[in-house]
């Protein structure tokens, strides 16, 4: 990861030992944000290290990678819903973090026409959201996405249908594309979490996350229910709006039927948007939604289209983030939480303070090595940031402010819950309880075991998990299987009705495919993915089990670290007497093979490279790229000299005009209905 040292003092082997394991972690936390909806650091510690990412490619080229973070739009498509090609790509914006460096970007920007002729710039707020992109045929909603990785986002018009603020009817007939931010109101956040939270369910980190999760939803009805909002700001094709800059859009969309945020300003000198961005710095935590920054664009869009963009960013437009906020508190205590692979995690108690618009009193101190580097004691002043509205985080120690008693604090060497002790595993810098029957790990094993990834049972959440097992109902995952009616209706706010949806999530978890089962146990190093591998190559529990070392890691992407440990696991007698007693409560234990077509080797679509254009009338777009897939088609996204068929349907735009300047066999709907009814 990065050091200390300055970009502009490291030398050429400096940079290439930093550059690797730099982008490792920027990919980690950039799936964590876009994939996950979960990220576990600050918004500005990733800005931070992206930007210094940035550096090292700038003055060391040679280091430069296709696969870099600094070439990536957003993160890979990695939901069940339907994929939609952007026809136009939908990029991301470049950031700076001080009013010097947006100034900086707009002398660059502007080069040596500044003095003569300075740019007009739109300021608007940075929503704190995710980008949405809404299509429109004779003024009627026919598709909404999310950018995804910048070519390919996922198919959310249904779940955006329940959102008034986008029209399903525009005031005017028009065929056009408009894009904007999803975002979550605060007011609709809190609501979510206190229920989610009473409930049993995990809490989303911050809105912009709770807005994502609740988009990309596959039943719309749970989307409707989150109360999500949204905003337009762009238009692609802004010549077809009859508009001529960045305000007149904004004005124009409002004039559609949009709701368009009414803080732009049109700004021309340095005063102005050092004003904007004071005004807007002070306002934000009254807002009723979160923003994290200021979005400067140049305001003429003829200029725009000029400027371009790289393969990442436009160049005719920059955010301005936030510096993160600070605030002083003093550490009254330091907790130790057990998880549920037993690491043992410190958790600084301090004094509340307000911090982006909420009380803080705790922050995690990650690991024992996290808090000797910054020799946080008792009665310690600290400095809290909270950037991005996510996580508490200790930035430094007021060492001036010192008790003058004050000792260093001393790591504890036992479980804080069993009394085990703890030990340090292959050199991580984590403490852990190895002990397997703490029942700090079972609860948290439960309750990971029950997770949607998982055993996916609904409604059993950590509150109902520590009542199951204060009351001694549950000791491990088999006895989840055998709770009845009886014993539900002793844990508190219980009824009927909360007793029988249980009941009911439980007994439908028993036919989970086999990989679900591998994820829900735990396993180390077996996340989702790698459960998905396994079941798929062993198709049985029994099998897996019998394999050895080599064999698990003998599969493609598993590899010696997961094969080591799935052996380990395996071999351990009390696992054994959990899966038997498992399957003696009827938890199935194959893999459940999906659906698929087998393709004849006559096929006239085996290898064919396809591209789907325009609306289809007969099926959906999704439904078509299934059934070629299914046929041996190879079905992309952009039309070029080794595509073999272009399909399209209305309103196709530039991809069946390049289709045609490169010669490329065209169908319309009809024909290729017809030739699926030949395939038969």
């Amino acid at each position: 990861m990065a050091t200390d040292k300055a970009v502009d003092q490291l030398t050429l082997a400096e940079a290439r030992t930093e550059v690797g394991p730099l982008r490792q972690q920027l990919t980690q936390w950039g799936r964590e944000y876009y994939e996950q909806d979960n990220p576990t650091v600050p918004d500005y510690v990733y800005d931070r290290q992206y930007k210094r990412l940035v550096e090292i490619e700038a003055r060391f080229p040679e280091l430069k990678s296709a696969d870099s973070p600094t070439q990536r739009v957003g993160g890979q498509v990695t939901t069940d819903l339907p994929k939609v090609p952007h026809d136009i790509p939908m990029l991301s914006m470049g950031d700076v973090f001080s009013v010097d460096e947006l100034l900086d970007f707009n002398a660059r920007q502007q080069g040596e026409d500044e003095a003569d002729s300075p740019f007009e710039y739109n300021l608007e707020l940075k929503i704190d959201g995710l980008s949405l992109s809404v299509v429109y045929e004779n003024g009627k909603l026919v598709q909404a996405s999310t950018r995804g990785n910048g070519s390919i986002g996922e198919d959310v018009t249904a779940n955006v249908k329940t959102i008034k603020e986008v029209p399903q009817q525009l005031k005017e007939p028009l065929s056009l594309e408009f894009r904007g931010e999803c975002y979550m109101p605060k007011e609709a956040f809190a609501e979510l979490n206190a229920k989610r939270e009473e409930a049993g369910q995990p809490v989303f980190a911050n809105p912009r996350n709770a807005a994502a999760g609740s988009l990309r939803q596959l039943d719309p009805q749970v989307t409707g229910h989150r109360q999500l909002a949204a905003f337009m700001y762009y238009v692609p094709e802004w010549q077809k709006l009859g508009v001529t800059t960045q305000a007149e859009a904004l004005d124009r969309m409002r004039e559609l039927g949009f709701v368009v945020n009414d803080t732009n300003r049109v700004v021309h000198t340095a005063d102005e948007i050092q004003a904007y961005i004071d005004e807007y710095t002070a306002k934000r935590d009254q807002l009723p939604y979160g923003i994290d920054g200021i979005v400067e664009k140049v305001n003429d869009l003829a200029t725009q289209d000029e400027l371009g963009a790289t393969v990442k960013v436009p160049r005719w437009e920059i955010a301005y983030k936030f510096p993160p906020e600070e605030e002083a508190t003093i550490v009254r205590d330091i907790v130790w939480t057990v998880g549920r692979t037993g690491n043992v995690t410190p958790t600084a108690v301090m004094d509340p303070v307000q911090l982006a618009g909420t009380t803080v009193s705790r922050a995690s101190l990650h690991n024992p090595d996290y808090l000797k580097e910054k020799d946080i004691r008792l009665g310690d002043t600290v400095y809290l940031h909270k950037a991005g509205d996510i996580i508490p985080e200790i930035s430094r120690v007021d060492l001036k402010k010192r008790p003058a008693d004050s000792q260093e604090y001393k790591i504890p060497t036992t479980c804080p819950v069993c009394g085990s002790e703890l030990v340090h595993l292959d050199g991580e810098v984590a403490l852990r309880c190895i002990n397997p029957m703490c029942p700090a790990q079972i609860k948290e094993g439960l309750a990971h075991f029950a997770s949607r990834n998982a055993m996916n049972i609904d409604g059993l959440g950590p509150k109902i998990i520590s009542q199951l097992w204060d009351k001694q109902l549950v000791r491990d995952y088999a006895d989840l299987y055998k709770l009845n009616r009886d014993r539900l209706l002793t844990l508190d706010k219980f009824g009927e009705k909360s007793a029988a949806n249980l009941l009911t999530a439980i007994d439908n978890s028993r036919n989970n495919s086999l990989e679900r089962l591998l994820f829900g146990l735990g396993i180390r190093h077996v996340g989702a993915k790698a459960g998905q591998l396994l079941a798929a190559r062993f198709k049985t529990m029994d099998n897996l089990m019998v394999a050895s070392q080599e064999e698990i890691a003998s599969v493609s992407n598993i590899g010696p670290t997961i094969g080591e440990s799935v052996a380990a696991y395996f071999a351990n007698e009390q696992v054994q007497a959990l899966i038997s007693e498992l399957k003696s409560v009827g938890v199935n234990m194959a893999y459940d093979e999906p659906e698929t077509t087998t393709v004849a080797e006559n096929s006239q679509w085996n290898g064919r490279r396809v591209v789907l254009t325009g609306k289809l009338t007969g099926m959906t777009r999704g439904e078509a790229k299934q059934w070629l897939e299914n046929h041996g088609a190879n079905v992309t996204s952009s039309v070029s000299k080794k595509t073999d068929l272009v399909i399209a349907g209305e309103k196709a735009g530039s991809k069946l005009t390049k289709a045609n300047s490169l010669n490329i066999t065209v169908w319309d709907e009809a024909r290729f209905a017809q030739a699926m009814k030949e395939e038969q």
